[in-house]
């Protein structure tokens, strides 16, 4: 069978649309390419919440979303967009933050008297700022759209914090590579959409829940215990305040079961013991790259023809 040609308009209407929170060039896009390779057509939305506006109405028929980072925690906020969405997760993607400092062509580190970035990459590499007090650091939306912005206003003095495929993109030199403090700086990923995926019976199987747990001494035990008596791995615990309900919380977990059955059976089981339980989705676990792992370059050439529409 002949498949189609990967180019034009026509082709375009065959790709997924694949929302993602920041630009061509930002994190999010990698980890996009990532999950769905090269055949996507990244939607661009300044913030999760659009995001998820844009999946849950249609408009594209996947989200990528950042919700939790090696050094910084968890994000919990994006869980919630999740949850009162009504999106499904999909899958999940690890990816290795490498932070660049990047700037004009012909500039230095030297020459640089403020430097632009997401907040998230601002604390990432606070270390090496350190070493460079004469240097302002001003947060903005996101590490490629701080790119963008030099590039395109010819902004001298004035530096970004970003990707490899983001000083690619944009025509900036890299001043200084892998500012970041610490190098083992994972984000863990989310990919969303309006339906569940279609799961290997053998393989596997992870599970993002939320629940309201009994407001009893205990409570929380109760639920937790048998989890780990049936072999489920509890992977991430994190709590929310429960709105309108004062020192009540909802609970968000991520679980690891042995297969689908097995994830089947302890959360019909797990939903009995609660207040209200929210299956947020049924996925196989991602593959997290070795502590070691840096292939930030080699992807960088690969996205070169990688798609965006606003």
């Amino acid at each position: 069978m002949t498949r189609p040609r990967k180019c034009g308009a026509f082709f375009l209407r065959f790709m997924k649309k694949v929302a993602i929170q920041g630009i061509r060039g930002s994190f999010h896009e990698e980890a996009a390419f990532l999950y769905f390779g090269k055949d996507f057509q990244a939607v661009e939305c300044m913030d999760f919440r659009s995001l998820v506006n844009r999946v849950g109405t249609g408009q594209a028929d996947f989200g990528v979303m950042a919700v939790e980072n090696s050094l910084a925690g968890g994000m919990l906020p994006n869980f919630s967009l999740i949850r009162n969405a009504s999106l499904q997760i999909a899958g999940e993607v690890y990816l290795r933050i490498s932070q660049h400092l990047m700037a004009l062509p012909g500039q230095s580190i030297e020459d640089l008297t403020e430097v632009r970035s997401h907040p998230m990459a601002l604390m990432q590499t606070e270390a090496f700022f350190l070493k460079h007090p004469g240097i302002r650091l001003v947060e903005s939306y996101d590490t490629a759209l701080s790119a963008r912005e030099i590039s395109e206003e010819k902004l001298s003095r004035t530096g970004a914090i970003g990707s490899e495929q983001a000083a690619r993109i944009f025509g900036l030199s890299i001043l200084a590579s892998s500012i970041e403090t610490n190098k083992e700086n994972f984000t863990r990923f989310l990919v969303v959409g309006p339906g569940a995926p279609k799961l290997d019976k053998n393989l596997p199987v992870k599970a993002s829940v939320a629940f309201i747990a009994p407001h009893v001494p205990g409570g929380l035990v109760k639920v937790l215990n048998p989890l780990a008596d049936a072999g489920v791995n509890l992977s991430m615990l994190q709590s929310l305040p429960l709105v309108g309900s004062t020192w009540e919380y909802i609970f968000h977990a991520d679980l690891i079961f042995y297969d689908q059955d097995h994830a089947s059976k302890i959360i019909s089981d797990l939903e009995k013991k609660l207040q209200r339980l929210w299956v947020m989705g049924l996925y196989h676990p991602g593959e997290k790259p070795p502590a070691k792992h840096n292939g930030s370059s080699n992807l960088s050439k690969e996205m070169n023809h990688v798609h965006t529409s606003r």
